[in-house]
């Protein structure tokens, strides 16, 4: 008489193992409890604290749905202290979602994080309404990108509260609508006209457009005054 066959069911290591298998989004990683328990306060430690609370997938690991594209340099962080040299911003996004503070830390301590924490968002946060007038550029772009390649918005700069006092007159004197026309400023920082502009690029371009920023240059009469306070956005479609 032949014994039944019996099946065999893949489990999770267990976490008193001491050693792990991770599927973060598809990416697979082995580690140690311990290692990822090095930072008590952290989500990830939360997650593997007394029984993991985690699903896991056919393999019996433990699933993390989240993409794990840069996972590893957390990991390594965690291992060995060990600081990325690139994808800085992402690696920064992943150590804010699972609270492992120290990273965040020695993360905005790099030149680049830093950079863009306390000198360029310092100097947006004192841009009145900078944020809004983005989404709003971008929304009038779209509801004009109609059977052409390119879509051109115009903008309006002003750098000072005398530039603000002026802004009545300039924009009578412009010749395309005016109803469309996006206004930044004014701000008190040191950053200029240009800073401004260059700041309007990247954060139009982060989103996945192709945008380009040239001064609009007005017809000078004899009878009207002219204003340099305008630029044209030209976003391309394809």
């Amino acid at each position: 008489m032949s014994l039944p066959d019996v099946k065999t069911h893949k489990h999770p290591s267990a976490p008193h193992s001491g050693v792990l298998q991770l599927n973060v989004g598809g990416h697979t990683f082995v580690t140690s409890l311990s290692t990822l328990r090095k930072h008590p306060d952290s989500k990830l430690a939360e997650m593997f604290s007394g029984q993991p609370k985690l699903r896991t997938d056919a393999q019996g690991r433990y699933f993390i749905d989240r993409d794990g594209s840069h996972f590893g340099a957390v990991l390594e962080f965690l291992r060995s202290d060990w600081l990325p040299t690139e994808n800085i911003q992402e690696v920064h996004r992943e150590a804010m979602y699972y609270n492992i503070k120290p990273l965040i830390k020695r993360l905005e301590e790099t030149p680049r994080l830093f950079g863009e924490l306390v000198a360029r968002q310092q100097f947006l946060s004192r841009v009145p309404h900078y944020k809004e007038n983005i989404e709003v550029l971008i929304r009038i772009a779209r509801a004009e990108a109609i059977a052409a390649r390119q879509t051109t918005i115009m903008i309006c700069v002003l750098r000072t509260e005398d530039d603000f006092s002026l802004y009545d007159s300039a924009i009578n004197s412009l010749e395309a609508d005016k109803e469309s026309v996006v206004t930044f400023g004014p701000w008190k920082a040191v950053p200029s006209v240009k800073d401004l502009l260059d700041c309007v690029r990247m954060d139009i371009e982060s989103q996945g457009y192709t945008v380009s920023i040239q001064p609009h240059v007005m017809e000078k009469s004899f009878m009207s005054k002219s204003y340099d306070f305008f630029y044209k956005v030209t976003f391309t479609w394809w």
